[in-house]
This record gives C-alpha cells, sequence and structure tokens, in this order.
C-alpha cells in the first residue's frame, strides 16, 4: 500500500510534528507498506530519504520525502501557498511519474482531498475561546497587524473546516476525547475514533528524572530552597501563564521559582512580573530538544491551559513521576484520575484555586510522592506503540471506506444501482 503523508513539516520539536514522526518510525516497518512524504522540511525522521523518480521500485527504503516548495510571508499566504503547492506536487507525481497513493493521510487541514485526518484542534472552539482577545478596540496601534493577520488566518482555517470535516466520506480521528467531543458540536460527526497522544516511556522516567536532578538544577541556578514550577509550552498566553504568575504571588511567601519552556513573546508578561512583584521568580529558559532537563529541575508541573487538545508535556511530566496540575480544557486531562494521579482544574482562569493546590503540594511532601508515583504508572499505558497501532487501523478502516465508495460509484456509473 502506498500512504501519502501531507504536513508542512516534520521534527520532535512540535507535538503534532513529533506525534507523525513516531507513527511514521513505526508505519515503515510494515513489510506492506510505502509512506510517501509531502513536506516542505522534514528533520529527526530516522530512515527517511528523499524521493527520485523510480526510488520507490526499488527495494528497502520505506519513507520517501517529497519536497514541496514553499514561498516566505506571512503565514496565511504561506499556507495558502502550501495547500496548492501540495497538491500540485502529488498530482504531478501521479500524472509524471506514475506514483498515485491508495491513502491520504494528513494530521490537521493540509490537503482537500485527504482521506483520513487526525485532528489536533478544532478552530471553531478555539475561536470561541481567544477571538474576544483579538479585537481592535483597547489595543495598541501597534498590535493591530499582528491582530488582523491572526483573525484572517483563523477565519479561513474555520471555513476549511466547515468543507471538510463536515463531508461523512473522510475519516476523522482525534487525539482526545474533547476534541471528538467538538467535532461532534460543531460538524456532527459521531465517527470520530479517538487515539490518544503518547509519551516515550522509555525516555521519561522517574529514574532518569532523579539522576538528573543536580544537574538540571545547578544549571538553572536553583537552590535547594527553592520550590520548582515548570511549564512548557510555545503559546503562554494559551498555555495558561498569566494564571500561573497570579497563583505565585498569592503564595508570596513560599519559595517558589517558575521555569517556563518554549518560544513565544517574553516581553507580553514582562508588565505582569513587574505588576505581580515576581520578578527574579521566573526564569524563561527558551527550547530545547532535551525537555528532560526541565523536568529533572522540577517539583511540580502546572499548566492550567485554557485550549490543549492533548498537550504533550503534562504526560511527559507524569511518567517522570512528577505531580501534574493542568485544566479541563487540556484534552490531556482524560488521562488523570482527580487528586490520584494528578489534578485538574475545572476553570483555568481561577488563580485562587490554582494557588491553593500549589501551597498543598508544597507543604505535603508525602502527597507530592504518591501523586508522582501513580502518575508514572498511569503514564505507561500511552505508549507511541499503542498509539501508531490504533492509528494504522484506523487508516485501514478508511482504506476499506475509500475502496468500497470506489466500487458503489462504479456501479452507479455501469447503471447497477
Amino acid at each position: 500500500m502506498r500512504l501519502a503523508v501531507i504536513s508542512p513539516f516534520l521534527d520532535r520539536r512540535h507535538g503534532t510534528e513529533r506525534c507523525v514522526i513516531e507513527q511514521l518510525e513505526r508505519f515503515s516497518t510494515r513489510p506492506d507498506v510505502e509512506i510517501h512524504i509531502y513536506a516542505q522540511q522534514v528533520a529527526d525522521l530516522p530512515g527517511v530519504i528523499r524521493y527520485e523518480s523510480g526510488a520507490a521500485a526499488r527495494p528497502g527504503p520505506r519513507l520517501l520525502w517529497h519536497k514541496v516548495p514553499s514561498v516566505p510571508g506571512p503565514h496565511i499566504l504561506q499556507y495558502i501557498f502550501w495547500l496548492f503547492a501540495n497538491r500540485a506536487t502529488r498530482w504531478w507525481d501521479a500524472r509524471m511519474r506514475g506514483l498515485r497513493c491508495d491513502l491520504v493521510y494528513s494530521p490537521g487541514i493540509n490537503a482537500l482531498d485527504a482521506d483520513a485526518i487526525t485532528v489536533h484542534i478544532v478552530f471553531q472552539e478555539f475561536y470561541r475561546q481567544v477571538g474576544s482577545r483579538l479585537n481592535f478596540r483597547g489595543s495598541p496601534v501597534a498590535s493591530w497587524p499582528r491582530r488582523l493577520h491572526r483573525r484572517l488566518y483563523y477565519r479561513l482555517i474555520m471555513s476549511l473546516e466547515n468543507r471538510i470535516y463536515a463531508r461523512q466520506e473522510i475519516s476523522l480521528m482525534a487525539v482526545s476525547q474533547l476534541v471528538a467531543n467538538h467535532l461532534s458540536k460543531f460538524f456532527r460527526r459521531s465517527d470520530v475514533l479517538v487515539v490518544p497522544n503518547a509519551v516515550d516511556t522509555a525516555h521519561f522516567t522517574p529514574e532518569i528524572r532523579l539522576q538528573r536532578r543536580p544537574g538540571a538544577r545547578e544549571k538553572t541556578g536553583l537552590t535547594a530552597g527553592d520550590f520548582a514550577l515548570l511549564l512548557v509550552g510555545n503559546d503562554w498566553e494559551k498555555k495558561g501563564l498569566d494564571t500561573l504568575l497570579r497563583s505565585m504571588a498569592e503564595c508570596r511567601d513560599l519559595p517558589f521559582k517558575l521555569l517556563v519552556a518554549g518560544t513565544d513573546d517574553q516581553s507580553i508578561f514582562l508588565p505582569v512580573l513587574e505588576e505581580l512583584g515576581l520578578r527574579g521568580r521566573v526564569q524563561f529558559v527558551g527550547s530545547s530538544g532535551d525537555v528532560m532537563q526541565f523536568y529533572a529541575a522540577a517539583d511540580v508541573y502546572a499548566g492550567p491551559s485554557f485550549e490543549d487538545s492533548f498537550a504533550l508535556p503534562p504526560l511527559e511530566a507524569m511518567a517522570c513521576g512528577l505531580p501534574v496540575i493542568t485544566s479541563n480544557m487540556n484534552g490531556g486531562s482524560q488521562a488523570i484520575t482527580e487528586a490520584v494521579d494528578g489534578f485538574v482544574l475545572s476553570d483555568p482562569r481561577d488563580s485562587t484555586a490554582l494557588a491553593k493546590l500549589l501551597r498543598r503540594l508544597y507543604e505535603q511532601s508525602d502527597l507530592r510522592s504518591r501523586i508522582g508515583e501513580n502518575a508514572a504508572r498511569t503514564a505507561q499505558a500511552y505508549t507511541w506503540d499503542r498509539n501508531a497501532r490504533e492509528t494504522w487501523e484506523c487508516l485501514m478502516a478508511a482504506l476499506d471506506k475509500k475502496r468500497h465508495r470506489i466500487v458503489v460509484r462504479g456501479e452507479r456509473r455501469n447503471g447497477h444501482c
């Protein structure tokens, strides 16, 4: 079977793309599949080679990369170009090289003709949450171009969602029950299969975290008396950083230090740090391929997400044996049993509730230990092997569905039905 996988880029530093890489590594071990990746950039994927005419006929490679061209400019223009460019590249391969794929698989909306899509976020719901924050009234004039760009981009994606997700012939998978509920709510899709995200349970372990803890804390300048909170992500507003900072301010008497990992605009939060008197207590430690160093340095992971389909960092933190606090707006909260292996805020804006949990975890070391041990056991069920196996089963069902549809159309053309 020839499987076309459509994604603008693949690497291990972004959640959605990391999921696809983990799946492709496992798909490629199957003797009955040939995987053609249509992307502008591919990194961190062992065994992938650039596609050349005739390469698919030679034995050996199972992961073939077709480089799709890109253009500079605003993100919305890059995205529109990407949609047409990957379709044109696949058309050229089919017409001029005789390379026709049996199934087109996409993480999100990357192709208008995808047969199977894994949905990581429903922008209808996302825009409902953040749309009010993109208003021009009351915002600095300098921010208007960025706000306009985001509004246009989100509107475009929502339009494509309405066109694509409502089509019953397209097989949909959701990374969490939360996403499946959104697909049902906005597009009346009750046939969505849930395949939860996963974690590398060999790499993220309590043993490795404890082994690396002294060096990691020294590197970040933490002392023995510091109690380190951790937040990992690339959109800090969405991850609930403002709520977390305000909860720290309510615990000013405790030796809390916060590590914020990822890439975003720090300047947005500097006035908040000044207002709350938290300068010196918060470190923006940047992004790194070695995220374990951050888990090793931390005492508690705190991510009161405003919107997350299934955030990977909380699950990774659980696998490391860290107590985790997230919110019910993170689809990954389905992995947590309240007060057994973690905590789930019912309102990600409730800084007082978060402050009470943080104070409780600081004061009760036995509670931290128990929650962390249970969290590590829970995370063991969320493996990439399981994720890839269940995704593959969904893809095979999508292929059967597509073949049946082709047969029915053929019979109709021939006047049999």
